[in-house]
């Protein structure tokens, strides 16, 4: 293409081009000097063709040379001129027919270059994930493309704020959790809670609490407070609230001591069992189900929960705009090293190399199968607006030098063929 664009003055031309133009030079000055001795050849061997009869066979070989390399000259130059600047029909044949030419090369290309089982079989055998992968395992790289993700994030952020794809994402996570089962969801939750004991532990820091609860002077008081009004009068004249509230708290406190000490303490089991059968309800009752649902449903549709909802927007939004302006590099590191880790993992796993580049093959011959009609127009146009006489120069620069052989060639086989009929016209004729 850039040597199209350039004039076929001296200046331009390339040393390349320089070289190709030299020996066609050559190759054409040989053949026109070939044909010459044939012509030389052929006077000086019918001059003596009296005196020494075998030189009627030298004069047939050197006619019937001179006439094919006529011949073969002529349909060289016809290809890119015309003879002797004579405006004969059918020649000039390349510049005559830049249309057609370029049509045809376009469609050649799509049919026999881009047809789908070609492409898919030259895209089978390139390995497009062992290259992603030492890409992305490079750590330079992978740094790289951490920041361009980073400074694309908050672009990204505005787009969906703009675009309306942020309600609408809330919309429908907030639909989405209207449809999950509330009550066995719970019961899931809890059981996956239960199974290492963590209940005991939730159980033993209500131990622990109502042990404080026992020690602290102004609930003691106010527990006093309490008996005092519900005891008959006669009862406190002899104190017995105070009595009554030691023995509560002695009790309670000794209670609580032996639960904190024993592992397997009835107090516990009991509550193991009151666990176990408030998940089962949670699973099974349809009272828990509509009171569940009815709670999530309230929750949901809370304003709170719209504005907890753009405070972690919000946050979220601040976060990475702080890292897309280089103040925070906790993004860029984590983001480095999971590209890294991807390419390390997609090196070592030949299941998925071989399912990513199925991928590829199938995206790309889609890609190509859907352009091809685009590439073959693209072809043609770029071919018809090439300047007819640099395309001319161009191509016989390239191939005028093996069609001057043709020239060589057709004064071999013209004069053998020459020579043949002269044998058998003397033979056959005489």
């Amino acid at each position: 293409m850039a040597k199209l664009t350039a004039t076929a003055g001296h200046d331009n031309r390339t040393l390349e081009d320089q070289a190709k133009i030299a020996a066609l030079r050559r190759v054409k000055f040989m053949a026109a000097a070939a044909l010459v001795c044939c012509v030389a050849l052929f006077a000086i061997a019918r001059i003596l063709e009296k005196t020494y009869p075998v030189m009627g066979v030298v004069a047939a070989f050197a006619e019937a040379a001179t006439i094919g390399g006529l011949a073969d000259w002529y349909a060289v130059v016809a290809l890119f001129r015309r003879p002797l600047g004579l405006p004969i029909p059918h020649t000039a044949i390349i510049p005559a027919n830049q249309t057609r030419i370029a049509d045809n090369l376009g469609h050649f290309i799509e049919v026999n270059f881009l047809a789908p089982g070609p492409v898919r079989e030259k895209l089978r055998q390139a390995d497009f994930s062992a290259q992603v992968a030492d890409w992305l395992a490079d750590e330079k790289r992978a740094a790289g493309l951490s920041r361009f993700v980073e400074r694309l994030m908050p672009r990204m952020l505005t787009a969906i704020e703009q675009s309306g794809l942020r309600n609408f994402i809330g919309e429908h996570v907030r639909a989405e959790l209207e449809k999950l089962p509330a009550a066995p969801l719970a019961a899931e939750l809890l059981s996956t809670f239960t199974h290492d004991r963590g209940h005991q532990k939730l159980f033993d820091e209500i131990v622990r609490a109502l042990s404080g609860l026992l020690s602290d002077e102004k609930t003691l008081v106010a527990m006093r407070d309490k008996i005092h009004e519900e005891l008959p009068s006669i009862f406190n004249m002899f104190r017995a609230d105070a009595y009554l509230l030691n023995k509560i708290t002695a009790s309670a406190a000794s209670l609580l001591k032996d639960v904190n000490e024993d592992p397997d303490h009835p107090l516990r089991e009991e509550f193991d069992r009151f666990v176990q059968g408030f998940i089962e309800e949670l699973k099974t009752s349809e009272d828990y189900a509509r009171r569940a649902e009815k709670l999530k449903h309230d929750l949901l549709m809370r304003p709170e929960m719209r504005g907890i909802i753009d405070l972690m927007w919000n946050s979220l939004r601040a976060f990475i705009e702080e890292g897309g302006k280089g103040r925070n590099t906790a993004i860029q590191a984590h983001l480095t090293g999971m590209f890294v880790a991807i390419g390390q993992h997609l090196a070592r796993d030949p299941k998925v190399r071989a399912d990513m580049n199925a991928g590829f093959v199938v995206a790309l011959s889609g890609f190509v199968e859907s352009q091809k009609s685009g590439v073959s127009a693209f072809i043609a146009d770029q071919v018809k607006r090439w300047d007819l006489t640099q395309l001319t120069w161009l191509i016989e620069i390239n191939i005028g030098k093996d069609l001057q052989y043709i020239r060589f060639n057709g004064m071999i086989v013209g004069g053998i063929a020459g020579v043949a009929l002269y044998g058998f016209e003397k033979v056959f004729l005489s």
